[in-house]
């Protein structure tokens, strides 16, 4: 065993770990943070993204001895006080997601983004969010999420979503809402 210190969404957490423990499990079953899944343990998903020091990484890919005397924010720690992230608001307003399993790894691969770019154009939406795979929505309601958060956090809009900018046809079920 080795034991880490690591500080998870602001708490400092000193645990002893198998050397061979990924960051993914250490999270969900050491501290409980099950906000960031597994989809595919080899990295190729992104459902499992966290920032590491200020940076998105896949924790499936990292070993929590890795973290060590690290910072990690996870899906949880996004937004103090149990409030939401601009992201993560522009997601539910904009119908960013549908079945909502890839979702925390795309909330915080465009967190990530937007500190990088705060201004991006769709192209530069979708690159950023390359290699994170979502199966259900088409894409085309997360960039415009990211790109309505882009726009909340810059001060350029109020944060409210007009239905008619919402793609019905990527998610019909939002049609039967209005």
């Amino acid at each position: 065993m080795t034991q880490i210190n690591v500080r998870v969404d602001g708490v400092t957490y000193t645990d002893d770990v198998e050397p061979r423990t990924l960051l993914v499990h250490y999270l969900r079953e050491q501290l409980g943070k099950v906000g960031t899944v597994i989809g595919c343990d080899t990295s190729n998903c992104g459902a499992c993204t966290v920032h590491l020091d200020g940076a998105a990484v896949k924790s499936c890919t990292v070993l929590a001895v890795q973290a060590d005397g690290g910072e990690v924010t996870t899906i949880e720690g996004l937004a103090p006080n149990g409030g939401l992230h601009p992201v993560q608001k522009a997601f539910h307003e904009m119908h960013g997601l549908q079945c909502g399993y890839c979702t925390p790894g795309m909330i915080m691969a465009s967190v990530d983004l937007l500190k990088e770019n705060p201004d991006p154009s769709d192209t530069e939406v979708r690159e950023g969010i390359e290699g994170n795979l979502c199966r259900c929505t088409g894409y085309q309601n997360i960039v415009r999420a990211v790109q309505q958060a882009a726009g909340e956090m810059r001060g350029a809009t109020d944060g409210s979503a007009s239905p008619a900018e919402v793609d019905t046809a990527a998610a019909p079920h939002v049609a039967a809402q209005s």
